[in-house]
């Protein structure tokens, strides 16, 4: 089988961040110390080297990139500044875009104006939207019940389809991801069997990111697993109790009092990052790519704009509360419709699917189920 290489690899991946790769001489520190890397996954050694030589079909395949949490130890071990997490960083970007057939992907990752320019857009289409239908069915001076400008019942629907769009476009971007590193890998077979036996893996590695914290620093795991858990927190809340969490301005604890916690856990967490990458206090934090910030500077606007409108709905000031609400919204949305399925965000999904898969491929290595290579073929004298 003939195979083809990219000699241009290194250099595009440069525009996903990567840094340094050429310094790479594989001494194999990097994974010597990686507490993740074993003989099957050998990272971040296997894929600077697969980049190095321009294997972009293997690399693609590849489940490795996914498996890092960018600890940043690897970095710190590396004698020749060859910054192997931050390059595994940037493979993840750059696999996002290849899981994403609308472009999107790419295009953001590649041109932080690009990314910038569209979230602006998006969100000022999406106050239009809603300050229109507001003031078409309602008042400024209501925030909730008859006469309200934005109804919870209204609101409730826009969620509710919104998130069946998020819903579709992951799930082709995670349906591609498991054709090229499994379903459609001729380099391996997986039983259905190994699918079913692993399936728990999914969720057990979405819910805790339990891997995380067999890395150096507990810290990091930490903060990444109470991220996950408050936008969890507030994304179930809004879905399934917003018409109790935009009543008011009575506090109803029961719905409430988590979403203040889960408020504090995301913009904690943010600023904790922020702040981390401002004063490049660890290894993981020494790089930042443009999409990065724009990813943080989202989640900032989007806590900080939610807090702001229910402080004010509660002190009974609602002409205030639904300009904010407006606000808020105008931010929630491309923050869902762009940063989720096309930016940082979709690693929320794709890694705990690399985790799942790359146990169902070491099942079927285990087994040795590899299609046999085809016999090559046998040519005659003349």
């Amino acid at each position: 089988m003939a195979i083809r290489v990219n000699p241009m690899l290194v250099s595009e991946l440069e525009k996903y961040g990567a840094e340094d790769v050429q310094n790479c001489y594989h001494c194999g520190n990097c994974s010597a110390v990686c507490a993740h890397s074993d003989e099957m996954w050998v990272f971040p050694r296997k894929p600077m080297r697969l980049l190095q030589m321009g294997l972009e079909e293997r690399l693609r395949r590849s489940l490795d990139p996914w498996l890092c949490y960018y600890c940043g130890q690897c970095s710190a071990q590396c004698p020749r500044g060859a910054e192997p997490g931050e390059t595994m960083m940037s493979l993840r970007r750059w696999l996002t875009s290849r899981y994403d057939v609308t472009g999107i992907s790419r295009l953001f990752y590649r041109s932080w104006k690009a990314e910038l320019a569209a979230l602006v857009l998006l969100a000022l289409a999406t106050a239009a939207g809603f300050l229109s239908y507001g003031f078409g069915h309602g008042r400024l001076s209501v925030y909730d019940g008859p006469g309200a400008l934005l109804p919870s019942s209204a609101v409730h629907f826009f969620d509710w389809t919104m998130a069946g769009v998020l819903t579709l476009l992951l799930a082709a971007n995670a349906a591609r991801m498991w054709w090229l590193t499994t379903g459609g890998n001729p380099r391996i077979r997986v039983g259905l069997g190994s699918y079913l036996r692993r399936l728990h893996v999914l969720p057990l590695h979405f819910f805790t990111q339990r891997r995380y914290a067999r890395c150096e620093k507990p810290l990091p795991w930490l903060v990444h697993l109470g991220l996950v858990f408050s936008y969890l927190t507030l994304f179930g809340l809004i879905m399934f109790f917003l018409r109790e969490m935009q009543a008011g301005p009575a506090v109803r604890w029961a719905v409430h009092a988590p979403g203040y916690l889960a408020s504090a856990g995301l913009l904690g967490a943010v600023v904790w990052a922020i702040r981390g990458r401002l004063r490049r206090s660890e290894p993981q934090f020494s790089h930042s790519h443009e999409s990065d910030w724009i990813f943080l500077a989202m989640l900032l606007l989007v806590g900080a704009t939610g807090v702001v409108q229910h402080v004010l709905h509660r002190l009974g000031s609602p002409q205030a509360a639904n300009l904010a609400y407006v606000l808020h919204l105008s931010f929630v949305v491309p923050m869902l419709l762009l940063e989720v399925p096309f930016s940082k965000w979709s690693h929320l999904a794709y890694r705990p699917l690399a985790m799942y898969l790359a146990e169902v491929r070491r099942d079927a290595h285990a087994r040795g189920d590899r299609p046999k290579p085809a016999e090559a073929p046998v040519r005659r004298a003349a």
